[in-house]
């Protein structure tokens, strides 16, 4: 069997592809993406064993798709005033050269295997037309044994109808249709964090040109809560200044009454909100366009590279934190640096102090944080751990003010006792307020 496949692309250029992923995406970040996206389906193609063609626009751009994909059986240049009928050129030009059988595919479903390539062609066996479904009701793949114009006649594409459309026409035309597997395409954000998200469940998608260059320019905010931090809150914008440009960054205010805001810089956004860390945090989240979602608090002090450190864990997981350190050589204070890191790997449970992150999805589906006086970032964690969410921790220590322990080893000890004890009095359901007037009492 003589067997050919179509890769219908456009040129990967800045401004020219994959533009509803912008803003979200820089021009060249989306060309950069769809560069990935032709380097995996081009390698799925070569492997199915058919001859693969490129047909692509604009046609003064194929020095540069023959660059991304290098030699393939042949280039087409896109002829035709509407998508369909450039389609329908491509497909008759390859099917004119005496295959018995073709499938065309689009350049945005980077999932793309070669057994769903295989299946399409066993499919045509005993049909005349084969479809590859997305989910949102059109197709990544088309493919049949003589042209069959019916398969490309609509007048508008980019509907949910189109596939359900297009069968009919067919049909009705006298020709069967069958189909391969269903797949996502990529065109929005949205899409983007669904595939993040199956990455974290298959190796394959990981370790793919998508899967690397998503984990390396993911988005991150980081949501700060502040409230009266005048004394913390330069040293902050000092460790955050390196990475302005780089990441999102939010500062949620619940009403100081010092002077905080005065001294935030006009280069970092504020954001208002009522008092309360739980829902300074929700607020920020909000107003959050990050696929990552940081959490830190004012007087911690980050490591080097804390964006690529949180990008790497959230490779692998769907959320994490740092480890927590002091500055304090106090033997009791080491003892709690122990403590609250082994505590992530054996009972899987962070706190705030160590810097929450996880994806943006994840924390909408886990209800947010609980708005609650006290311990929402320790229910926060027990919601995790209920969804059975695993949890990574980064290669570098967050350190944390001391400021709220008392001087000396025995009121430090004292402190650690009593903080065991109201998180004991929480799982045991006791009333929330008379736990967070305990909180400030010992505080």
């Amino acid at each position: 069997m003589k067997r050919a496949v179509i890769i219908f692309t456009r040129v990967p250029e800045p401004g020219k592809t994959k533009t509803r992923m912008m803003p979200h995406l820089s021009p060249v970040q989306c060309a950069r993406l769809h560069t990935c996206f032709l380097k995996d389906i081009v390698m799925e193609c070569r492997n199915g064993g058919a001859d693969v063609f490129v047909s692509y626009t604009p046609e003064e751009g194929w020095k540069t798709l023959k660059n991304i994909l290098g030699e393939v059986k042949g280039w087409i240049p896109q002829t035709g005033k509407h998508l369909g009928e450039r389609m329908y050129g491509a497909m008759k030009e390859v099917l004119d050269q005496k295959y018995d059988s073709c499938l065309l595919i689009g350049a945005d479903v980077p999932e793309l295997e070669v057994k769903i390539l295989k299946k399409a062609f066993d499919v045509l066996e005993t049909e005349d037309v084969v479809f590859g479904k997305t989910v949102d009701g059109g197709y990544y793949l088309t493919g049949m044994k003589q042209p069959v114009k019916e398969a490309f006649s609509l007048d508008t594409y980019g509907h949910g109808k189109v596939l359900e459309e297009t069968v009919l026409k067919i049909e009705s035309a006298g020709f069967s249709v069958g189909f391969t597997d269903t797949l996502s395409d990529m065109d929005t954000p949205k899409d983007l964090r669904g595939y993040k998200k199956r990455m974290l469940e298959d190796v394959r998608l990981k370790e793919s040109f998508t899967g690397r260059y998503l984990a390396k320019i993911s988005k991150i905010s980081i949501i700060i809560p502040i409230y009266n931090e005048s004394r913390t809150i330069e040293k902050m914008q000092r460790q955050l200044l390196p990475l302005l440009g780089k990441c999102e960054i939010l500062f949620v205010d619940g009403g100081s009454t010092d002077d905080t805001l005065e001294k935030i810089s006009p280069r970092f956004q504020i954001i208002r909100s009522e008092k309360g860390r739980a829902w300074q945090m929700n607020k920020g989240a909000e107003q959050s366009t990050g696929d990552i979602l940081f959490f830190l608090h004012c007087d911690s002090e980050l490591p080097d590279h804390p964006l690529e450190r949180m990008r790497k864990v959230m490779r692998d997981y769907g959320a994490g934190c740092f480890g927590i350190a002091f500055h304090s050589r106090n033997f009791f204070m080491f003892t709690c640096r122990v403590i609250s890191n082994h505590r992530i790997k054996d009972r899987k449970v962070m706190f705030g102090d160590q810097g929450i992150f996880l994806d943006r999805d994840l924390f909408f589906e886990a209800g947010r944080f609980p708005e609650i006086p006290i311990m929402e970032d320790y229910q926060f964690s027990l919601t995790l751990k209920e969804m059975g969410v695993k949890l990574g921790m980064a290669d570098r220590r967050i350190y944390t003010s001391d400021r709220r322990f008392p001087k000396g080893t025995i009121p430090k000890l004292k402190l650690m006792w009593r903080m065991n004890r109201l998180r004991k009095m929480y799982r045991d359901q006791e009333d929330i307020e008379k736990i967070a007037q305990m909180y400030r009492d010992v505080r």
